[in-house]
């Protein structure tokens, strides 16, 4: 019997005293002393009808289900299948002491089977749009015909974090990619050999005049890299104000072919989706394309002692027939010191 319940255990939950209760009043009650005549009649309270249990997937011809109402319940509430369970009540019964064992190790399996309707394999094909076909295009190309060369490195983000907080504070809206825009641009300046380009049809080496820094912005059914112009002269204020229009008109659709044509340098950031590390693909003809990772909490070493960091990182994809290993290491040690003293990319 479910409702037996020996000396010193705690008292069961109401759900579990019910379906006791329910279990008892179905027993046949035993004779009382005083022969035939001082038989009692039972306070007889009928069972609910068996009930079949049913899972999609499950056909008509299943077997029948024994179980207690109170297990029918848990296993609803919990989309169990309870022909996986072994029952342990009167003609093997499934009780909710059966459904509450066999989930606890595992035994039970979860219901609401739905059978596939796709064929495996089955696959079905989509044409390309005209945006779609260019950045193909491009992509294909650039993996394919420029040597590529990638160098990563750590940021220590604490101070940078901090001071994106203070001015927030105050009222004064700036992104993590803002910083690394205005830290390119001021390392473009020192580095002026990865401020280039390569002109395959020629064979040459084009040296940008101006630094504009390209920003990879996704908007439907692909993507677009409008253009800050004049980036170096820029300060932080005027760099996000200027980044938040643009991604907005390129979201919308309103950009002017004069607003995302050209750039000489591209940043790619896809720190807000929680990633970790990745490398980019340039985007010809530029040589360089920086990839910008999320913030990350981890333990740090500092003189000696493990304290609480925040690390964000970074990696450039150069073209090596433009940009040496050497020259790459530099320019990312440029951006690294920048982005780690954010005091000095606020004007």
């Amino acid at each position: 019997m479910e409702g037996y319940k020996p000396e010193g255990l705690q008292p069961e939950t109401k759900a579990v005293q019910e379906e006791s209760k329910v279990e008892e009043k179905t027993d046949v009650p035993a004779e009382t002393k005083g022969g035939v005549g001082s038989i009692r009649q039972p306070s007889f309270v009928p069972e609910p009808p068996l009930e079949h249990y049913e899972f999609e997937g499950v056909t008509e011809n299943s077997k029948r289900v024994l179980s207690s109402p109170l297990a029918r319940k848990l296993a609803k509430e919990r989309g169990l299948d309870l022909t996986t369970v072994k029952g342990t009540g009167p003609n093997q019964r499934i009780m909710s002491r059966d459904l509450e064992r066999a989930q606890s190790t595992g035994v039970v399996a979860f219901g609401r089977r739905v059978q596939p309707t796709k064929k495996p394999g089955s696959y079905h094909e989509e044409s390309l749009t005209p945006m779609r076909k260019v950045i193909a295009q491009r992509l294909q190309d650039a993996k394919t015909f420029i040597p590529h060369i990638y160098v990563e490195q750590t940021v220590n983000a604490m101070l940078l974090d901090q001071t994106r907080d203070q001015l927030r504070n105050v009222d004064v809206k700036v992104s993590f990619n803002d910083f690394v825009v205005k830290a390119c641009a001021l390392a473009l300046v020192e580095h002026p050999n990865v401020n280039s380009g390569f002109n395959s049809a020629n064979q040459t080496i084009i040296r940008f005049d101006t630094i504009d820094i390209s920003i990879a912005v996704s908007v439907s059914g692909g993507l677009i890299t409008p253009i800050v112009r004049h980036a170096n002269y820029k300060n932080l204020g005027e760099i996000s104000l200027e980044i938040r229009q643009l991604a907005r008109r390129a979201k919308d659709g309103k950009l002017d072919a004069s607003e995302y044509k050209g750039g000489s340098f591209t940043v790619s950031n896809l720190g807000m989706y929680g990633v970790t590390a990745f490398k980019a693909i340039i985007n010809p003809p530029q040589a360089a394309i920086l990839a910008v990772s999320g913030i990350q909490n981890v333990p740090v070493v500092q003189n000696g002692v493990v304290v609480p960091g925040k690390i964000m990182n970074i990696c450039l994809s150069a073209d090596h027939r433009v940009v040496d290993g050497v020259a790459a290491a530099e320019f990312v040690k440029t951006v690294q010191k920048y982005l780690e003293n954010p005091a000095s990319l606020l004007f």
